[in-house]
């Protein structure tokens, strides 16, 4: 280049807060998904670093929850599995579950945890908890492998079928439910620290207020005489879901189309009013954070 050549200039671009409600930008998360799969790749590496047992602990969490739900509703309480063998059941319950609750917990303090990043560097706030899906889904992976293994060891008290395509769309709406969930809890724990601590133990209370180890039927024999327990009962959106996703993989379970429907609707409006709170919410971000 000489010196008279006219210098190129350079790209501009000029960040300032809208008002009112912000539309999603789907195509800025786009243009930046090798920062969203670089920052899943980090999340996962950096968790088993400094561990003693490393990826292990992908399959113990689930294997000790099925084994403590074995122990206090198949031994002690002696509610019903069907054919299936009670640890069976209530680890494939838990497995759906760690989904929703795993991509809560990392999407609730996805920003405080790259607090220097959010307010030094431009990019779609958004990618931050949207990583943490990527991650989560590499752990339920493991424990699929996990799950294989005891399917194929209990082979005889479990009834494969068509219905196995079904598994991947429950697990799409838990996981959808938990993004949309986990985009407003994120950006509530910029400004309220106390969130990243109640969410935690809030999620363990939901836990027990879904079949992640009992089945369905023990509810609805429970109240039998209460319609509207039950009713109640399925308000909680994850409650179909995950008895949808045991059927599906164990045949053991029942399946409620309109509950199921219900749930995905939920996962839909969640997943919209959560990016419509966070990128309301965005602005404030590198201010207070």
């Amino acid at each position: 280049m000489t010196a008279s050549s006219p210098v190129a200039p350079k790209p501009l671009l000029t960040i300032e807060p809208r008002p009112g409600w912000v539309p999603l930008n789907l195509r800025e998360i786009w243009q930046f998904r090798d920062l969203l799969f670089s920052l899943a790749g980090r999340d996962i590496r950096l968790r088993y670093r400094q561990t003693a047992l490393g990826v292990s602990w992908v399959v113990l969490q689930p294997l000790i929850a099925g084994g403590l739900f074995s122990l206090v509703f198949g031994i002690l309480a002696k509610m019903p599995s069907g054919d299936l063998p009670y640890f069976v059941l209530s680890y494939t319950g838990v497995l759906a579950y760690n989904v929703f609750s795993n991509t809560l917990n990392k999407a609730g303090i996805c920003l405080v945890g790259n607090a220097q990043l959010v307010s030094k560097v431009y990019f779609p706030r958004m990618v931050l908890p949207l990583s943490t899906a990527l991650s989560t889904l590499l752990d339920f992976a493991v424990g699929l492998i996990v799950l294989a293994i005891l399917m194929g060891v209990y082979h005889t008290h479990i009834h494969l079928g068509a219905g196995l395509l079904l598994a991947p769309v429950m697990i799409a709406i838990i996981l959808l439910m938990a993004l949309g969930a986990g985009l407003w809890a994120s950006a509530l724990t910029v400004s309220y620290r106390d969130v990243q601590y109640v969410l935690p133990v809030l999620l363990q209370f939901v836990m027990y207020a879904t079949p992640a180890g009992y089945k369905l039927s023990v509810v609805k024999d429970a109240a039998k005489h209460h319609p509207h327990l039950f009713t109640l009962y399925m308000l909680n959106p994850l409650s179909s879901v995950i008895e949808a996703f045991r059927w599906a993989c164990l045949g053991e379970g029942e399946l409620h189309w309109g509950w199921i429907t219900y749930s995905a609707a939920c996962a839909l409006v969640l997943m919209l009013l959560g990016s419509i709170a966070f990128r309301r919410m965005e602005r404030r971000f590198a201010d207070v954070i």
